[in-house]
């Protein structure tokens, strides 16, 4: 909500029914949360290719690529991160109203911000995706050679080492990345959202 009392909220006449009615399935935000190196962003991305080559009109939001425009400002305090979070869930606001499926690729490490999406964005246009790995298995994989960096004292406040990341525990989806195939992880986002009628 803005502070400015001369800022007035706009009433388009295309609204988000109309869009969805146009792109032939509904708007939602698929909300992919875990530890760095849990598949989170792999698994958003292959979800993409999915519903891209059934038609689906979709799009990404990835933790490192938004930090290279819209959150370059913020660091990875707990503040900071918190922030992050309130941004990214107000501009999928702006995707579910165009009658895009959004997939949204966080740690998000704290269940409070976590509640605080779901309640911007609206509980039922968000569907979490809880990418449960163990953290010595995204250790392992180490990508990006962080955990090292962070065990070493080279990082602050790195989520699963010197920062902590709370489990969801009732997540819409629970994949366990280092038992189950991509494929089969992603045969199980896309069947929840024929369930949910948002595709058909």
């Amino acid at each position: 909500m803005s502070s400015s009392p001369n800022v007035v909220r706009h009433q388009a006449a295309v609204i988000r029914s109309r869009r969805e009615t146009l792109n032939g399935h509904r708007s939602v935000n698929l909300w992919f949360t875990g530890l760095s190196g849990s598949g989170k962003s792999t698994l958003a991305h292959a979800v993409e290719e999915r519903l891209h080559l059934m038609g689906c009109r979709t799009y990404v939001f990835d933790g490192d690529n938004v930090r290279h425009g819209l959150c370059s400002d913020l660091g990875f305090s707990l503040e900071d991160r918190s922030e992050n979070l309130r941004r990214i869930a107000e501009m999928v606001n702006l995707f579910l109203d165009a009658g895009v499926i959004s997939l949204t690729a966080f740690i998000s490490p704290l269940k409070a911000d976590r509640q605080r999406v779901k309640e911007i964005i609206g509980r039922d246009n968000l569907i979490e995706v809880y990418c449960n790995c163990p953290l010595e298995v995204c250790e392992a994989r180490d990508v990006k050679g962080l955990y090292k960096k962070a065990r070493r004292g080279e990082i602050e406040n790195y989520t699963g080492i010197s920062s902590p990341y709370e489990a969801p525990a009732t997540p819409d989806i629970e994949v366990k990345t280092n038992e189950q195939t991509l494929n089969e992880c992603v045969k199980m986002i896309v069947e929840e959202l024929k369930e949910r009628a948002i595709i058909f």
